[in-house]
């Protein structure tokens, strides 16, 4: 066997094996991680977001310019407000809603390729009439921006 076929072969078989490893973590959803056990409202706050730049929080401080988002306006009271929020929400690919009360709403985002999840939590303060939001994804150390593109696409399609 010429030895230039012998290298294409064994190239050959370094992707194969190479992409069916791909294939098989991802459909077993090893990309998606575990889900934190820090979420929920506690005394009027979501959880802080880590110290990695892959989350936002409207209530982190203005100061984290990193992690500080704007929280979302309500529009009307709460229960319309949660109507209307979760009408955006199932609207959107690859959502899935994990938990809601009467003013929490906890949604997990995949992505499209590779099935990262995003932990996503709207708490609906009613006192100042505003949506406290905490986006953050579960692995990984940056999110190219695509927890605060959500947050400001939802944000969007409130606003109508």
């Amino acid at each position: 066997m010429n030895i230039a076929i012998s290298k294409q072969i064994g190239s050959f078989a370094v992707v194969a094996i190479v992409l069916a490893i791909a294939f098989i973590l991802w459909s077993n959803n090893i990309f998606a991680g575990s889900p934190p056990t820090n979420l929920g409202v506690n005394n009027g706050k979501l959880a802080t977001c880590p110290t990695t730049p892959n989350c936002v929080s409207s209530q982190a401080p203005s100061s984290d310019t990193q992690h500080a988002i704007a929280p979302l306006a309500m529009s009307g009271d709460v229960p319309t407000t949660m109507a209307t929020l979760k009408t955006v929400i199932q609207a959107m690919p690859r959502t899935n809603i994990v938990k809601e009360t009467t003013n929490y709403l906890y949604v997990e985002f995949a992505s499209k390729l590779m099935r990262f999840v995003d932990d996503v939590e709207f708490y609906l303060d009613d006192d100042p009439k505003m949506i406290q939001v905490r986006s953050a994804s579960r692995l990984g150390e940056s999110d190219l921006g695509v927890n605060r593109q959500r947050i400001e696409e939802i944000r969007s399609k409130l606003a109508g």
